[in-house]
């Protein structure tokens, strides 16, 4: 089969561009078709549930609301977050905000009391807001009970906070359990840490497993969003293990495969573990998630409302 030429017209919708890509079906063009189709389908698959890992910086980085829609939309009923993600997030709901670098030295950033994430600033103000009003958060939490699991605690985390785009307050009002296991690497594993030092409150890693085991052995299907790798890829492809792996997934990272790192290796690998199906659509994309999801989001929205 030949390669078609890709057209760009004037009037062109991101699905139509998309479908170009299709068309082509080469190189990186090809890969994010074959992602955006695997994504409409598992959107529509009424027996699939969809996982979303989300690894890197993605909420400092323009996503939040993305997440929040697929939340919203049910387009998404499980998540797998690092402890930064949540912690920006939440940093957003209590009143902070993130900005664009604008080209300061490092150390004067570090005198100003700013923290940078490539071309993105924090401030430490924020960081000081977060710190008082998630610990205000566990307090009552931690009155009502005193071992709780990290899924659990992020749900009653998420029923406290006060911000319609808030993907952690979203997924609680939408019962869509988030998990993460490496919270403790974070801003927000910090303050647990703290909190625990004078209070009687005890949070379980593997508490959260008898929820993520009946989820996996109660799905159908199972279908996985792979934004970033690391940890969250990992625990987001081992939890289906047991089951003979996803059915379907796609993955969008920066990372490469030479070095053998998981987060460079392509879906296909998967499989040979059965973290994925022998047989499963799988399709792995390498390239900036904050510029390629949004664009395979949106069209494949439009493909299902075309469908």
């Amino acid at each position: 089969m030949k390669v078609n030429q890709i057209n760009v017209d004037k009037d062109m919708s991101v699905l139509d561009l998309l479908d170009q890509f299709d068309e082509s079906g080469v190189l990186g063009a090809g890969r994010v078709a074959r992602a955006c189709n695997i994504l409409a389908d598992m959107i529509q698959d009424e027996d699939m549930n969809v996982f979303l890992s989300l690894g890197g910086p993605l909420i400092p980085g323009g996503m939040r609301n993305i997440v929040s829609k697929m939340i919203k939309e049910g387009h998404v009923n499980l998540i797998v977050s690092s402890g930064a993600n949540i912690t920006h997030d939440l940093v957003e709901a209590f009143g902070g905000s993130h900005y664009r670098h604008e080209g300061k030295d490092d150390e004067e950033l570090n005198a100003e009391g700013i923290g940078r994430i490539a071309d993105i600033n924090v401030g430490a103000d924020d960081f000081t807001i977060f710190e008082s009003e998630i610990t205000k958060i566990f307090e009552k939490i931690s009155q009502e009970k005193k071992v709780i699991s990290i899924q659990e605690l992020l749900h009653e985390v998420g029923l406290l906070v006060d911000d319609e785009n808030s993907f952690v307050a979203n997924a609680a009002r939408n019962n869509v359990p988030i998990f993460a296991p490496g919270i403790i690497d974070s801003m927000m594993g910090l303050q647990l840490w703290i909190f625990s030092q004078d209070h009687d409150f005890t949070v379980s890693a593997a508490g959260d497993m008898p929820l993520l085991s009946d989820i996996v052995f109660g799905s159908e299907k199972v279908g996985a969003v792979l934004l970033g790798g690391g940890l969250t890829k990992h625990y987001t492809l081992a939890s289906n293990v047991i089951t003979g792996g996803l059915d379907a997934a796609i993955q969008i990272t920066m990372d490469r495969p030479e070095a053998g790192s998981l987060g460079g290796a392509p879906l296909e690998e998967a499989k040979s573990w059965a973290k994925a199906r022998c047989g499963s659509s799988l399709a792995s994309v390498v390239g900036d998630v904050t510029v390629i999801f949004p664009l395979i989001y949106a069209a494949a929205l439009d493909k299902i409302g075309r469908d």
